[in-house]
């Protein structure tokens, strides 16, 4: 008969305000993961896209239906069309319970329109060591319900004095489990990397401000450089575009800077990076590493530490924000020091060259000893598969808060 929960139907209409649902962004998987079961429990659910429908309005096909997709508004962060949009979609039935809800930056929504929404639920990452101005004043406005991606949402939104309801970012662990193949190769080969080489791979946009990068580049590549001298043998493949188009850092250039040959960074074929890999072949990548390396300033989840760690591998991340409670107890959490973010009036830290260094070699260590698949990782990630985050999770604030 299956589980009665998963058939369990629920009268409300709902807009969310994320990536397309069908990007293979953080954001657009998370949406993924929610939007569709929404649709699977009945619930009238439209996606409001900030990124990743342009002009026109349309639908994304999902396994239980049409869902209607808003496209981006003239905005940057489609300020000015998305209270319009959801204005749009619930009007087609307002006798339905009606929520607005929002999964990404909340510093970015400026618009005096979202006052007038009666109930938005914001699932709010939190990427600084303490909390910027502009985030506390939207979580602290009545007509928000403050949602915490990562117990470190939970603990800064307390220290503020907001109460959180606890919902974590999920995957789904059917997909991102150990794979050895890609497009019908052994994954290393694929990449061109010999089975005794030490790999190290990272999933990172290159996106940055200015001359702020929060996904530590810089650094990861300096310790890179560093431990390199002592096993030379070792490859870091990082899983992004490298030139910087899309506002972020030259890589390659960066990589020359800290003394790397080019042939000791990879990079995915441009065109394939372009129209996005399949999250299959993610898997594939994750599995084929002998660590993967999960830094910034600071994360509001940081989801490649999940996925990577459900393909059963071991994660060096960061000991501050949501990545220090994502990491399993075989991973390796680095240390920094502190950064002020003038730009949001907040704490980043920055990561230590010398603890990522540390870190590379004691995974090096690792593996040289016991092999570079964790069990342990892989069974601390399966309590975020997706399913199992629905039920628990979304489906009881969803009857408690959509009525």
């Amino acid at each position: 008969m299956g589980n009665p929960k998963k058939q369990e139907q629920i009268n409300g209409s709902v807009s969310w305000f994320s990536n397309g649902i069908n990007q293979p962004t953080g954001y657009g998987q998370q949406s993924w993961e929610v939007v569709t079961r929404m649709k699977r429990h009945g619930i009238d659910v439209a996606s409001i896209a900030n990124y990743g429908r342009e002009g026109v309005n349309g639908f994304v096909e999902t396994p239980f239906g049409k869902i209607p997709e808003y496209a981006r508004g003239v905005d940057l962060y489609s300020n000015d069309s998305a209270p319009v949009s959801h204005a749009h979609h619930i009007s087609k039935d307002i006798t339905k319970p009606s929520m607005f809800m929002t999964l990404f930056d909340t510093w970015v929504l400026t618009n005096p329109e979202f006052d007038k929404i009666p109930k938005i639920a914001s699932w709010t990452p939190l990427d600084h060591v303490s909390m910027p101005p502009a985030v506390k004043k939207w979580l602290d406005k009545p007509n928000v319900l403050p949602i915490a991606m990562a117990p470190f949402g939970v603990e800064q939104m307390a220290e503020v004095g907001i109460e959180s309801t606890y919902i974590p970012h999920a995957i789904d662990t059917h997909i991102f489990k150990p794979t050895e193949t890609i497009e019908g190769q052994i994954t290393r080969r694929f990449l061109n990397v010999k089975d005794d080489d030490f790999l190290i791979v990272v999933n990172a946009a290159n996106k940055a401000n200015k001359s702020i990068h929060r996904k530590s580049f810089s650094e990861l590549l300096m310790a890179f450089s560093v431990f390199r001298k002592k096993v030379p043998n070792a490859y870091l493949y990082i899983h992004t575009e490298p030139t910087g188009i899309y506002g972020g850092f030259h890589l390659p250039r960066l990589a020359a800077a800290c003394g790397l040959p080019m042939d000791a960074v990879l990079f995915p074929n441009p065109i394939d990076y372009r129209f996005g890999f399949e999250r299959e072949h993610l898997a594939a990548i994750y599995s084929a590493a002998d660590v993967v390396a999960q830094l910034s300033y600071g994360g509001g989840y940081e989801l490649p530490i999940m996925e990577a760690q459900a393909c059963g591998k071991r994660v060096i991340s960061i000991n501050w924000t949501a990545p220090k409670d994502l990491v399993s107890e075989d991973g390796y959490l680095v240390n920094g020091q502190l950064f002020w973010d003038e730009a949001q009036l907040a704490w980043f830290k920055i990561p230590h060259i010398g603890s990522i260094t540390q870190a590379l070699e004691n995974a090096y260590d690792d593996t040289r000893a016991n092999g570079s698949h964790s069990e342990v990782s892989r069974k601390f990630a399966k309590q975020f598969d997706a399913e199992k985050v629905w039920l628990e999770n979304w489906l009881p604030f969803l009857k408690e808060h959509l009525k």
